[in-house]
């Protein structure tokens, strides 16, 4: 499959759909394409058209409304798109009826990130992990899914498990499941004890939302060659590092990267990998300070940190890309509220450094203000140290 992809004569074409409604404002909701999109050429497709539609209830049978698909239709067919992706999850029933009326592969955004975690499984560990959570999402829909298969190989939304008319029965996806959970128990309880051969070095675990900088700020902290890119999950498996600040070691894990809506097939196959950050003794929180919707990205990773049992864990609070930031500097004699684009680097500063007591502004690319933070990490991971190491008072 993958040789498929990497010779295809051009990307594939999709149009993204988004709904506007109680609970989604349209700036959110345009917002929220914008990362669709992101994800989208993330797996390879080139977004040729963005949809909305303002509705109380999603269409039990279609998702959006009748006239909204009977446009999308138009645009599909006049501009010969192939695919389209939904921001939300979608039911089976509606993702037969789409197709049905469209005439094209309809992905939702839980089949998309499947897919490009499917792309970026290297290791063992995680094509399992991968594999288990798109087993799970296709069963319910292997009616939908295999007429593809029968007819199309390859493709977004295509990757990964059973590419072969065989595998329509149920029961044997049941069973593949089965032995794949079976796989990862296995996995988990190798990793579980790799952890546990560690001993007790204070142990760090860099989170945040995906593509934050993240792997950057682990080269940059472990002078290692952690694969880095501008690419949402570049990062799959966990990578653990020793670091050594001033004559004082510990561990340095960079974990998977959280999202709005991820999957819960994905959190469920990726206990093993998550549970770098379940027993970390302190947490850094990345976070991209020049994203117009860094907030919401940090009330993302809390919440999914509370999720996994980890939210009450020290944080420190890394604001990155400092370099990358920018802001438009209002008149004084303009009297207008301030927006998103007119509050400065330093106004952000004085608000979180009130709320939280370590939080850091650096450019983990540019390497500004790591001395800064290398001392916070050094006075936080020594409080640690010191109550696992009693008698170890020449470190210090």
């Amino acid at each position: 499959m993958g040789d498929y992809w990497d010779h295809r004569p051009q990307a594939e074409t999709a149009v993204l759909i988004g709904v506007i409604g109680k609970e989604q404002s349209e700036e959110e909701t345009n917002e929220y394409l914008d990362e669709l999109a992101f994800l989208a050429d993330t797996a390879g497709a080139k977004p040729a058209g963005f949809f909305t539609q303002k509705i109380d209830m999603p269409n039990a049978r279609t998702f959006i409304g009748s006239g909204k698909l009977q446009e999308i239709k138009e645009f599909v067919e006049e501009h010969e798109i192939d695919l389209a992706i939904f921001d939300d999850e979608l039911q089976p029933t509606q993702l037969r009826n789409i197709e049905k009326e469209l005439k094209i592969r309809i992905l939702d955004r839980t089949n998309l990130i499947l897919d490009i975690f499917a792309q970026r499984a290297k290791t063992a560990h995680a094509k399992v992990q991968v594999e288990l959570a798109q087993y799970q999402y296709l069963l319910p829909r292997l009616t939908r899914m295999w007429t593809h298969l029968e007819r199309q190989r390859g493709g977004i939304g295509l990757r990964g498990p059973g590419e072969t008319e065989i595998e329509t029965d149920r029961r044997i996806i049941r069973d593949k499941i089965s032995r794949l959970k079976d796989q990862l128990n296995k996995i988990d309880r190798q990793m579980s004890n790799q952890r546990k051969n560690r001993g007790k070095m204070v142990q760090v675990a860099l989170v945040g939302y995906t593509n934050v900088g993240k792997s950057t700020l682990m080269n940059q902290l472990s002078k290692s060659d952690v694969f880095a890119e501008n690419k949402l999950f570049a990062t799959l498996d966990t990578t653990v590092r020793k670091v050594v600040i001033g004559n004082l070691p510990f561990l340095v894990s960079d974990t998977v990267g959280f999202i709005r809506k991820l999957p819960t097939h994905l959190v469920e196959s990726f206990k093993s990998t998550l549970d770098e950050t379940r027993e970390a003794d302190i947490l850094v929180h990345v976070v991209d300070v020049s994203h117009s919707n860094y907030e919401e990205q940090i009330e993302v990773v809390e919440t999914t940190l509370d999720e996994l049992g980890a939210g009450q864990k020290p944080v420190i609070m890394v604001f990155n890309k400092i370099d990358n930031f920018s802001y438009i500097k209002k008149d004084e004699d303009d009297l207008t509220p301030e927006l998103k684009e007119n509050i400065s680097l330093e106004d952000i500063r004085k608000r979180w450094s009130s709320e939280r007591r370590n939080v850091i502004f650096i450019s983990a690319l540019k390497k500004e203000n790591m001395d800064h933070l290398k001392d916070v990490l050094y006075q936080s991971v020594k409080q640690i140290h010191v109550t696992r190491y009693p008698y170890n008072d020449l470190l210090y």
